[in-house]
């Protein structure tokens, strides 16, 4: 039964995209890596990897596996976050320039999908039955309103008002 759900709640690409990130693990001397499942990971994301990329990515790859199992500072790592902040202190993340662009991108992932999932509620929210037909940019206006209701808090009301009136002419003062 939990298998049927997650089949459900996840396709076939987000799968093999999530499986290709756990292969970033740092925890066990990186036992979890595989060099194929991680340039497959780079296809991923064609904008950010081009073809001599790919090459040299798995270059970097047979080395940095070899240079962080042999560092003893990498030692006891068990997450890709303490992973990103210990190459940039020892300043790997310049000697493995794609590799630390790969792990910063599976980092951004579950923040841009929560993002992804935030405006389709906030969507939701605001575009009711009573408001079905409002046109694309009226829904566009309301949502950023309504996502960004932490700056719209810090805006004066009256400021919006006279902003409003000086528009165009009104028949009736706000």
């Amino acid at each position: 039964m939990q298998l049927t759900e997650l089949d459900d709640r996840f396709t076939e690409t987000n799968t093999k995209l999530l499986i290709c990130v756990a292969c970033l693990n740092p925890s066990d001397s990186f036992s979890a890596f595989n060099k194929e499942k991680l340039l497959r990971l780079a296809l991923f994301y064609p904008s950010e990897f081009s073809i001599m990329d790919l090459m040299v990515l798995g270059d970097q790859l047979d080395t940095y596996i070899i240079d962080l199992r042999s560092d003893d500072g990498f030692f006891g790592i068990e997450n890709i976050a303490s992973l990103v902040e210990k190459m940039v202190k020892t300043k790997k993340n310049l000697i493995f320039s794609l590799v630390y662009m790969l792990i910063k991108l599976s980092l951004l992932l579950p923040v841009a999908t929560t993002t992804v999932e935030r405006v389709f509620s906030a969507m939701y929210i605001v575009k009711s039955r009573l408001q079905n037909r409002m046109g694309d940019k009226w829904m566009n206006d309301s949502l950023v309103v309504y996502i960004e209701k932490d700056v719209f808090v810090k805006i004066d009301n009256e400021a919006i008002m006279k902003r409003f009136q000086n528009i165009k002419t009104r028949k009736k003062q706000l």
